[in-house]
């Protein structure tokens, strides 16, 4: 045998050693490598309610990158599968199914709004799938003991009319008319008012609804203004929240416009203009963070992320990208105890403690799987385009 081929040999035995030293060590690393734990999520991205879902998808991915850059949660890397159900309430089921069955994720967070939120709770129910929405109807996780498996970040309807209601009592506004949207978001909002306006000794004096795409509601406000309310609260999200504040300002109505925290982002001044100026709302800390005092346990956590979310995305933070962190948060927090799971993340999410987030500080239990109270909202009034706390900013 020539020295030629004894070289050739030898680097046909070098390649061989290095292939399979390459086979066997690198697959015992892949059987070792962390598996990803899989979260779904579920958001409006487009449709109508395209302005809540687009910042949560976009929290959610901010949050995947953060997380996977510190090491993921024990090693493992989290891998959140969007999926849009274009605020379709069939589609959201589809949506879920999909993830549950194909994708088979440990949870699924969202999706964005109360109906699209309730048409999927039955496929979590059955699957027994832990869900956090990111919506603010409270039949969504009430009773908790028919929503086992259901848990939600946005502030209640409930808590949002207390604090709506309060506001009313404390400026003398007994006379009020009441507007909302034909869906499960604005029907959910004017039956809590119902429920809290007499006992308060507030005289409902019209109610009026609208449907969700409609262009304009000057005939509904027209009858408002005859009624002569000493306020008007409306409840709705933009688009056609915007469309009744233009309207309401083109009828020259004079009684203080009051809207619910479904215009807590930029998109409802952008779309309303000069007509949002003076608009007063309930809403968490997320858009005046840094007008809140330093004691505030919740400030450091909102600052941040508002800056995280507005460097990588070049737009302005949204009450309901603080929804959607909230949602993915509190899993990825339940993980970090429970492991992979679906039965021990539910009960973990469920145990959540003063787990300080965007839209409040959360303390879950058996007997509440919204696990927030009024302290977790502030009464703001939009001043030249901005947003400026009234009340609650301590």
């Amino acid at each position: 045998m020539n020295r030629k081929t004894l070289l050739t040999l030898g680097a046909v035995l070098v390649l061989v050693l290095i292939l399979a030293a390459g086979c066997g060590g690198g697959g015992e690393e892949t059987s070792e490598e962390a598996e990803a734990y899989k979260i779904g999520a579920i958001f409006d991205i487009s449709g109508p309610a395209s302005s809540l879902g687009v910042p949560e998808r976009n929290t959610a991915l901010l949050i995947e990158e953060q997380i996977n850059a510190a090491g993921g949660i024990d090693g493992h890397p989290v891998e959140i599968i969007i999926e849009d159900n274009e605020s379709n309430e069939t589609k959201a089921v589809q949506a879920a199914k999909k993830l549950i069955e194909v994708d088979q994720v440990l949870a699924i967070v969202g999706p964005s709004t109360t109906g699209t939120s309730m048409a999927i709770i039955d496929t979590v129910q059955k699957s027994e799938v832990p869900m956090v929405s990111a919506a603010a109807g409270v039949g969504i996780a009430y009773p908790p003991g028919e929503r086992h498996w259901v848990f939600k970040t946005a502030q209640n309807d409930s808590l949002v009319i207390g604090k709506v209601v309060d506001y009313l009592v404390a400026q003398g506004l007994t006379r009020v008319a009441f507007l909302n949207m034909n869906n499960a978001f604005g029907d959910s909002g004017r039956a809590e008012f119902e429920k809290a306006s007499t006992p308060a000794g507030i005289d409902v004096v019209a109610w009026e609804k609208f449907g969700a795409t409609d262009k304009d509601m000057t005939a509904q406000l027209t009858r408002i203004k005859a009624a002569d309310p000493d306020a008007v609260v409306v409840w709705a999200i933009p688009p056609s929240a915007s469309i009744v504040t233009k309207n309401y300002r083109q009828l020259g109505i004079d009684a203080p416009l009051i809207h619910s925290h479904g215009v807590g982002n930029r998109a409802f001044i952008e779309l309303a203009g000069d007509a949002s100026e003076g608009v007063i709302f309930p809403v968490g800390k997320l858009l005046v963070a840094e007008q809140l005092t330093d004691d505030d346990p919740q400030k450091e956590v909102l600052v941040k992320y508002a800056q995280d979310y507005e460097a990588k995305f070049e737009e302005p933070r949204s009450t309901f990208g603080g929804h959607g962190w909230d949602a993915v948060s509190v899993v990825l927090e339940a993980l970090k105890t429970s492991g992979p799971d679906r039965a021990k993340l539910r009960d973990a999410i469920e145990g959540t403690e003063n787990f300080a987030g965007i839209s409040g500080v959360f303390n879950f239990s058996p007997d509440d799987h919204a696990g927030l109270d009024k302290s977790s909202l502030v009464i703001v009034k939009i001043v030249n385009g901005e947003w400026t706390i009234l009340e609650g900013g301590n």
